[in-house]
């Protein structure tokens, strides 16, 4: 079926649109001579609305023949012939009008040619029209394609960061094991809450700030019992910013880098301190930790991020695009990562995931 006949709305636009088209023919009518304008409009009307749903019938015909070049000599056969027919079909109901209503039509021959030409032009619409619509429906297939790519991606990160974290978690264990079995037995046990409270939150797409904090916190706890007084943990959370959502399992990463390559680098340990502030629209977290620059190896730092920081990275270039920032670098004895990106609500995160 016609679009156009599939909506109340869209044939009384279409009806509609046909008023100045009879104003039109009536006007040429009356002009060539030999009838009046009031016959002219009262014998034009009736037929200027059968003849609006004849105008209908090229969108069966550009449907089935694409507009291609080779086409075109059989597109002009094809267009040619209907556009007679309907011309044809403009004169007779005219001249039917007039027989119902005893007033005159005007010249048949006029006639005749005025329905050849809306015949045409009705065709080169439906052409463009059909034209629009496809392309609106290959962006609309090309924006789930990389939706689809998008969502693949962010996927493929989350599942490397969790076993990438858990292996390195076991390792820690391993050494603490061999100085101290009732501190890797504590180890163990709240690496098993975390794990279980990562994996609740883990497999959402986003969570609030506050609940990605706690992940954070509970992870340094677990290193806590490795490095003991070592770890120092420092925050300064503005509450305004603990219901913005964020990708789950952002800062883990971070954090985990923090302790590998600052804390456990240092004889006597060090400060991590975690941030966060509303900036207008958006919200900045930011993550320093203390470090030796004389030891800690070229892949923290610089260009080259290091495994965690790299997919940290990406993973924002992926979700928020050029609305996120994100920077990481060195600056004397501490090394920074500062992460922008924007507020949004639990609700608002959901859909755009």
């Amino acid at each position: 079926m016609h679009p156009i006949l599939t909506s109340g709305r869209r044939l009384s636009l279409y009806v509609a649109a046909w008023i100045p088209l009879a104003a039109l023919l009536v006007y040429v009518t009356w002009a060539a001579g030999g009838v009046s304008w009031r016959d002219a409009a009262a014998t034009l009307a009736p037929a200027c609305l059968v003849y609006a749903f004849v105008c209908l019938s090229p969108w069966y015909i550009c449907r089935t023949q694409p507009l291609e070049f080779s086409r075109v000599p059989g597109l002009l056969t094809t267009f040619g012939a209907a556009a007679v027919a309907g011309g044809l079909m403009m004169a007779a109901a005219a001249r039917v009008a007039e027989s119902l209503l005893g007033r005159p039509a005007g010249r048949p021959a006029l006639l005749f040619g005025m329905g050849v030409l809306l015949y045409l032009f009705s065709a080169v619409l439906h052409y463009a029209a059909l034209a629009v619509a496809t392309s609106r429906d290959a962006e609309r297939r090309a924006a789930e394609a990389r939706t689809m790519a998008r969502e693949a991606e962010l996927q493929a990160l989350r599942m490397h960061l969790n076993p990438h974290f858990l292996f390195n978690s076991l390792h820690s264990i391993a050494a603490l094991a061999t100085l101290d079995g009732a501190r890797a037995r504590e180890m163990c046990v709240r690496l098993a809450g975390f794990l279980r409270e990562s994996l609740g939150l883990g497999a959402r797409e986003s969570i609030p700030l506050r609940e990605e904090l706690g992940l954070a916190r509970s992870y340094l706890q677990v290193e806590q019992v490795r490095f003991g007084e070592r770890l120092r943990v420092e925050e300064q959370i503005e509450p305004a910013c603990e219901e913005c959502a964020v990708p789950a399992l952002l800062l883990q990463p971070l954090v985990e880098n923090a302790v590998k390559h600052g804390i456990a680098g240092l004889v006597e340990g060090g400060l991590i301190r975690l941030a966060a502030q509303r900036r207008g629209a958006a919200v900045s977290i930011t993550l320093e930790n203390a470090f030796d620059p004389e030891t800690t190896p070229a892949s923290g730092s610089g260009n080259n991020l290091g495994l965690g920081l790299t997919h940290v990275r990406r993973r924002l270039e992926v979700r928020y695009g050029e609305e996120a920032r994100f920077d990481a670098r060195a600056e004397g004895a501490v090394y920074r990562v500062v992460l922008r990106l924007p507020c949004e609500s639990p609700m608002a995160s959901s859909s755009r995931a």
